[in-house]
């Protein structure tokens, strides 16, 4: 799982701020480490195989119901512990689910971030969810009018690119430059 450290961390609020100071647009960056706990999969799993295993322990053997049950709780325990390691977790949900979750954490962090904001101005949001393997450019309809989807949707490719060959950082900040870029030439400081 890609991760960022503190010196990402520091670039990237350098190149956020080099934008803000560019453009009239509200303009906000958000990189998560997951977009939700997906906390009932190592429990469905880890009851699926105490299942299995009880099954086939059954057939097996002439065991006892006490020793079964055990035998079963013991299994159901050990694999939901050891599916609750984010790596393992992450692994289970299906790739439509994960897209889905970041795209609605997506969402909302626009609403809280450039909707709510008390000063109401045009702007965007990059969203990019690690352990998802997702970014998103959320923007307002007036971002879209004059900019257009387009262009959002070749600094998303070229940011999934570049997080293949460079690294998540590196393409992160990459494809703030761009939108930074966009913003100051349609949208400029006054």
């Amino acid at each position: 799982m890609a991760s960022l450290d503190q010196r990402d961390h520091m670039k990237i609020h350098a190149a956020t701020e080099a934008v803000r100071s560019k453009t009239a647009a509200r303009f906000e960056v958000m990189a998560v480490p997951v977009s939700d706990r997906y906390a009932l999969w190592p429990v469905a799993y880890g009851a699926f195989a105490a299942l299995v295993v009880g099954g086939i322990v059954a057939l097996a053997t002439a065991l006892s119901l006490r020793d079964g049950f055990g035998i079963e709780a013991a299994v159901f325990v050990v694999v939901s512990l050891i599916l609750e390691w984010p790596p393992f977790k992450l692994m289970l949900v299906p790739r439509r689910l994960k897209h889905e979750r970041a795209r609605q954490f997506a969402h909302r962090a626009f609403a809280a971030r450039i909707l709510a904001a008390k000063d109401r101005k045009t702007g965007m949001v990059v969203f990019v969810s690690l352990g998802e393997r997702y970014i998103e450019l959320v923007t307002d309809d007036a971002l879209d009018r004059v900019i257009g989807q387009t262009t959002w949707n070749r600094i998303v490719g070229d940011f999934t690119g570049a997080a293949r060959s460079a690294g998540v950082s590196e393409a992160l900040l990459s494809a703030i430059d761009r939108c930074g870029l966009e913003l100051a030439k349609h949208f400029p400081k006054s």
